[in-house]
């Protein structure tokens, strides 16, 4: 990405043992908040992610966003099935 350097800038904002974690997400002019969060099922454990923040403005940011994160999401379900 030709204006990014790498860097995302986080600082984590609440932590809650086997429940929630959520971070600070600071990157290419955008400041948004990522929050991850665990929910007890009769079938396992139920993840969701959210990252909120974006501006009307931003939808290129967010859109890549939705795209990096699927990608992210679809590795973890794979390592959790044990697939590679």
């Amino acid at each position: 990405m030709p204006r990014w350097n790498g860097v995302i800038d986080c600082e984590v904002q609440v932590v809650e043992a086997n429940r929630t974690l959520s971070y600070s997400w600071s990157s290419l002019g955008v400041n948004s908040v990522v929050v991850w969060t665990l929910s007890a099922t009769t079938g396992g454990t139920m993840v969701r992610m959210e990252q909120s923040g974006f501006r009307a403005d931003q939808q290129a940011n967010y859109d890549g966003a939705s795209y990096g994160w699927s990608q992210f999401i679809g590795g973890l379900e794979r390592i959790i099935a044990g697939l590679r």
